[in-house]
This record gives structure tokens, sequence and C-alpha cells, in this order.
């Protein structure tokens, strides 16, 4: 692919050919190719981008993906590796040209050594089936995206997702150890090592967060955790959002890392509570949930230092966990805040870009003159103790050019993020959705660096193309239009 030319490589592929290549690998239920069959996999938690893929393989050996890749490679076949669809940027947007890799079917988790604190398990397996497995060694794995019931491990690498608890422990590159993966020439390698660190280059932390652009992830060593001696949550309310996001960096300042620090906005408040019933005050301008753990003395400690912190900070009210049950619930509401809000919207944009904390009280500022601009309402949900932020933008699909004012709106939302220092995300990846902003953020020399590694691991450009990183020429007609007007990257997609 040239640096310079279109963001959509073009591919010309023998589709029948192809078939019967995959037939001899493939049972006949791991194969398919009829309409009805390949609409399941037509988008992922984005459903603003569709698209058919030509093919879908459901391998469920190692051997048959490398076999599937090697036949791709040959033919010149796109292949976009997709787990368990519930990415949010379009990652796994299938290409229409190529061959969609699914691995639903390498769901099993391979060993759990207590002494190590390890897990080896393969990419589909749910990201809290690992934590539910490990229980009853008092272990836990420990990122947590508010999808963990049903998001895939393999895809939380390909992401590099974080989750409440990310503040304290890390996102998904500092919770793994190793990584297997197939090549697009079809070779399967091992990416670090059952030891802290290992010899060489560090393509463990390239590989965590590549976008399937780079190799296909087909078995993940995890690192494990000791289940904490204790846990409490503190939910504290606000009459302005403002001082909720200023208090972020007050108890940060205090020395405390807490393991997990959360805020939710009015919009978001309401619409958790009458979703799940949480306890949430319904009056609040917006909520922080402070979670400490450690050892008894730590979390009490602790627990007596936020609550002073978040008095001082103009907190109209203080709620400490009473016991297991309520803590809990407090991070049911949480949770469950996207799908709360979908209650109350035909349709809603979710965004994810990542701030400096000291800048909160700006950009939620910003971010609420934007919704006055645009006439659209936002619901903040975010991790507010890494600064990722979440803006939910509320919108109809069915209203002629919603749409595209919310694509506009959202675009806005990541270039404040980049104007304070931020970043355009956070866990949820660039895919399709964010790939203009990407030219907002990095310069081309930098971009070119990004094409260069991208050409060292798959110099056909077979893997996931046209996402994540955009051409030059891409760049240069988004830097002359100056704001994204919702043209899509590929000219034939349908749009929803």
């Amino acid at each position: 692919m040239s640096l310079y030319g279109d963001q959509e490589q073009t591919f010309s592929v023998n589709r029948e050919g192809l078939l019967r290549e995959l037939d001899k690998i493939l049972p006949d239920d791991a194969l398919l190719y009829e309409r009805e069959d390949l609409t399941p996999y037509e988008c992922d938690g984005l459903s603003a981008y569709r698209q058919l893929p030509m093919v879908v393989a459901i391998p469920s050996t190692i051997d048959q993906v490398q076999a599937i890749m090697r036949i791709c490679y040959e033919r010149d076949v796109p292949v976009v590796a997709r787990g368990a669809g519930t990415g949010l940027s379009g990652g796994a947007l299938p290409h229409h040209q190529g061959v969609l890799l699914s691995l639903a079917r390498f769901k099993s988790i391979l060993d759990i050594d207590t002494r190590n604190r390890t897990a080896v398990v393969q990419p589909g397996v749910r990201n809290l089936a690992i934590t539910e497995a490990a229980a009853r060694h008092r272990l836990y794995y420990a990122p947590d995206p508010s999808s963990q019931i049903a998001c895939s491990i393999g895809g939380n690498v390909a992401e590099n997702s974080g989750g409440v608890h990310c503040l304290k422990y890390g996102l998904t590159v500092h919770n793994i150890l190793k990584l297997k993966m197939v090549t697009v020439e079809g070779e399967l390698i091992t990416i670090g090592s059952d030891a802290l660190d290992s010899a060489g280059y560090d393509l463990l932390a390239l590989m965590t967060g590549s976008e399937g652009m780079l190799g296909v992830i087909v078995e993940v060593t995890v690192k494990l955790l000791p289940t904490p001696e204790r846990a409490q949550v503190i939910l504290a309310a606000f009459d302005d959002v403002e001082k909720a996001g200023a208090a972020v960096g007050d108890i940060i300042a205090e020395g405390i890392i807490p393991a997990g620090l959360e805020m939710m906005d009015r919009l978001a408040i309401q619409a958790a509570e009458d979703f799940v019933h949480a306890g949430y005050p319904l009056d609040a301008e917006a909520i922080l949930l402070c979670e400490v753990d450690g050892t008894n003395e730590e979390v009490s400690d602790h627990i007596a230092a936020v609550r002073n912190v978040l008095t001082r900070s103009g907190a109209t009210e203080v709620r400490t966990a009473r016991d297991e049950a309520e803590r809990a619930n407090f991070w049911q509401g949480r949770k469950a805040a996207f799908p709360a809000v979908g209650r109350i919207s035909p349709d809603y944009y979710c965004m994810d870009g990542t701030i400096p904390r000291k800048h909160l009280p700006e950009v939620l500022r910003g971010i609420s003159e934007l919704s006055q601009e645009y006439g659209l309402r936002v619901a903040n949900v975010f991790h507010a103790g890494d600064g990722n932020l979440h803006p939910l933008i509320l919108y109809d699909a069915n209203r002629e050019g919603e749409l595209e004012k919310t694509e506009a709106f959202g675009g806005k939302i990541l270039e404040l993020c980049v104007e304070v220092g931020g970043t355009i995300t956070g866990e949820h990846g660039v895919g399709m959705e964010k790939i203009n902003q990407m030219c907002v953020q990095f310069q081309s020399a930098e971009l070119t660096q990004f094409h260069a590694v991208k050409h060292a691991f798959d110099e056909k450009g077979l893997l996931n193309p046209g996402k994540a990183v955009p051409t030059l020429h891409r760049c240069a007609e988004f830097g002359a239009m100056h704001v994204h007007h919702g043209k899509l990257p590929f000219p034939e997609l349908e749009r929803f």
C-alpha cells in the first residue's frame, strides 16, 4: 500500500477458488458464505457502519488458523480477525473482498498456575470467565471493561482494554505476559515469556492495541492477582459536574490510588437508576464512585481520608457502602450505564478519549458547550481516575442528517482531548471510527513510522486493511476539509 494513496486498498479475489481451498480444511459448519449466514457478522458494537464479508471462517484449532492464513496470503485475500464483536470503533468491520476470521471457538482456559499466578487462555475466552475460574484460588484478572461479561480476551488484547480498575492495576498491556500469534504468512510465533521480562524488542506491548493489523492472536498468558482482603466503595454526590471533576485530582493528590474511580453525570445517573435501581441520588448533577482495596487496616485509613477529601471538594453527600451487596449494587449501576442510556434514546454514539486528569473540569465544560452547539444531549460516563472519557451522544438515526451531525460532534470531542494534551482513544481503539482524528493527533513523520511497522509485519497489507492508521493522502484531504462530514472511508459501505 502506498502511503500517499487512497485509504482503501483494492483486492482482486477469486471467490469460488477461495471457497474450494477453505472447504478442504474446515468442516461445513465452519465456513459461511450465504448472505443470511454472513449478516450476523456485518458489524461490531459500532453498528453505524455495516458491511457483509465475502466469507466467514470459524476455525477451532491453531493448525486451521495457520492454514487459513497461508491460503489468504497466497491468494492476496484480506483477513479481519473477530472476537466477541463487542468493540465500539468498527475495528472488526469486515472487508467486502475478504475473510472474516472468527475466533469464537477458541474459548478454553488451558491452565491456571496458582504458584506463578498466571492463566493460559484462548482468545475467545470471556474476560469475566477468567476471574470466575480463578476465584476458587482467591485470584482474579484485574482489567474489567464494562462489557466483561461478553467481551473476549483476544479482543481486549487487540484494543488494550482497561475498565473500572485500570487506575490502580493497569490496562491489558500491564496484565499479560505472553502471546502466541499467527503471522500473515501462517507462521506460529511466541511473543513475551512466562518470566516478568524477555529479551529483545518489546513486541508484547506492540501487539497489545494493534487492532488485528499485525497478526492473529491464538493464545494469551495473563497475570492473576490475589483477591484483596477487603474492598469498599464510597459514593459521593455533587451539585456541579466541574466540582466532581476537580475532586478526582484532589483524591490522587492526597497520595491515594483508588482501585477504581468512576464518574457519571445527571443524565447517566437517572438512566442507570431507572434501569438497575442502584440507589443513586437522582438530584445530583454528578456522582463519583471511589473504591479502595487492600488489607482491612489500609482500607479503613483510605476510606476515612477519601471521605475528608470529598467533603472538602464540595460533595453534597458522601455514602460508604455498608456491605458487599451494596458495593456490588453501586458498581452494577456503573457497569449497566451503557445499556441504561440505550433505554432513553433511539440511538447513542459512544466516544472514547483520554485526557490529563487536571483538565477534567475544562473538558467537561467544553463537552457541555458542544452539546448546546450541536443540539444533542450527552450522558457522561467515564473512568475518571485515568482520564478516560466515554461521552454518550444521544441521537436518532432515523432523522435525516442526525448521524452525520453526531459524528461531527464526536470528532470535536476527540479533537478537544488532543488539544489539552490527551489522546483520541483510551481503550476502544481507532478502527474505522477515529481514523480522521489520527490526522489531528499525529504528524506525517509519525504516521509514516506507523505504516513502516505495519509493513514489517504485513507487507501485502492483508490484515484488517484500511483501519487505525490513515494514509497521508487521507490526512491531506481531512486537513483541507478540517471538519469530518461523515464521509465513509470505504465508499461501498452502507449507511444505517
